[in-house]
């Protein structure tokens, strides 16, 4: 017996037109390759920041002196800070934190002015949501800065040339629901929705297309189930492992982490179904558009990246250009990190976290409508 070793260019050609041949066939494994390199280049290099800027703040002055609106012009100036408005009391501070509508509270007390002319150190108090330690420290930082740059201009006479050597002024900061920066207390709740996201979504991405490549698909179809039937019948065992992951991710932070629950837990279970739901709903629909468990697979990756990079995870999600935020506020992982974040590290309510829910309820039901529209298909 012998075997012909020599290489033949006609027999390597073959093979390459032939597999250029199944590449044009699978075209969704090569908009796979192409579009996944794309929307990383894109997200990486223009909407991550590292460095958020135009951080909503908002300003408790009982001082209306001409240093108090130079402090404040000077932050709106700096483009860190975004000056909403003025608040009226202690309680409207805080509840525009604990929404997460200001990043950040300026307090300027009533005696600002009067201690600073007198030379003495006025308290000038700046709160800080700093559940994302990455998200206000660059602003943190600057402000000292802001701050000196804005007395110098409008302190007169020999008071300018203290300003102009050392800060009148102390400027204290209370970083609020997470004040030693502990970056696992930020990570770790939002885990429990990557996790969530992307186990969900590649489980069931793979439910009908494996019953098609085992042929047993035809038997379902032979059967007088409806199509919503089938799609809340693939859906609901994967609803217990679902809570089963959140389970284990609650028990961790709390006795690995340490990470400080200050909300209801009985809030986040509950509550944890929409979101639950709707990741399994994606993969179902996915999963009636792949034609093979590989499509299905990568299908859940075009997916869950964009979700990773836009939904304030991995980076501060006000430090994203504005076309980024919208396509991050279309994802249901940006409003459950929102929701679990505020329950566990600021203690929001049931009714305050249906702001972060009914987002997530609607992409539901649009996902879901559209995955009865192609199981539809499948059938015809």
């Amino acid at each position: 017996m012998s075997f012909d070793i020599g290489f033949a260019f006609s027999r390597f050609a073959a093979v390459v037109y032939k597999e250029f041949i199944q590449m044009r066939r699978d075209r969704v494994t090569f908009a796979m390759m192409i579009g996944i390199p794309l929307m990383q280049l894109i997200l990486f290099g223009y909407a991550i920041n590292s460095d958020p800027r135009h951080l909503p703040t908002v300003v408790l002055c009982a001082d209306n002196s001409p240093y108090s609106r130079g402090i404040v012009a000077g932050m709106q100036t700096s483009t860190y800070f975004d000056v909403a408005g003025e608040i009226a009391s202690r309680a409207q501070a805080d509840k525009a934190l604990r929404d997460g509508d200001a990043q950040f509270v300026l307090t300027i007390p009533e005696d600002f002015s009067r201690k600073l002319l007198r030379g003495e150190t006025p308290v000038l108090l700046l709160e800080a949501d700093a559940t994302d330690p990455a998200a206000t420290s660059g602003s943190i930082a600057a402000l000292r800065e802001i701050v000196s740059r804005a007395i110098a201009r409008d302190l007169p006479g020999p008071a300018a040339d203290l300003a102009a050597t050392s800060l009148p002024i102390d400027i204290r900061i209370h970083p609020e629901y997470n004040p030693e920066a502990v970056t696992q207390y930020n990570i770790v709740p939002g885990l429990m929705g990557v996790i969530l996201s992307l186990t969900l979504t590649m489980i069931t991405s793979l439910a009908i297309t494996r019953e098609r490549e085992r042929g047993t698909m035809e038997n379902l179809l032979a059967t007088p189930v409806r199509p919503l039937e089938v799609m809340l019948g693939k859906i609901t065992p994967y609803i217990l492992v679902g809570y089963i992951q959140i389970a284990l991710i609650i028990l961790a932070s709390k006795f690995l982490f340490d990470v400080p629950l200050r909300g209801s837990l009985l809030v986040v279970f509950a509550w944890s179904f929409v979101f639950i739901a709707a990741n399994l709903s994606v993969g179902v629909t996915l999963s009636t558009v792949a034609k093979n468990q590989l499509q299905a697979v990568q299908m859940s990756v075009f997916f869950f990246l964009p979700s990773l990079l836009l939904s304030g995870f991995m980076f501060p999600f006000r430090g994203m250009p504005g076309w980024a935020q919208v396509i991050g506020s279309l994802l249901p992982l940006t409003h459950y990190l929102r929701f679990v974040r505020g329950v566990l590290l600021k203690g929001t309510t049931g009714l305050e976290a249906l702001a972060y829910i009914w987002p997530i309820a609607l992409f539901f039901v649009v996902v879901i409508a559209i995955g009865m529209l192609r199981y539809r298909k499948t059938l015809d």
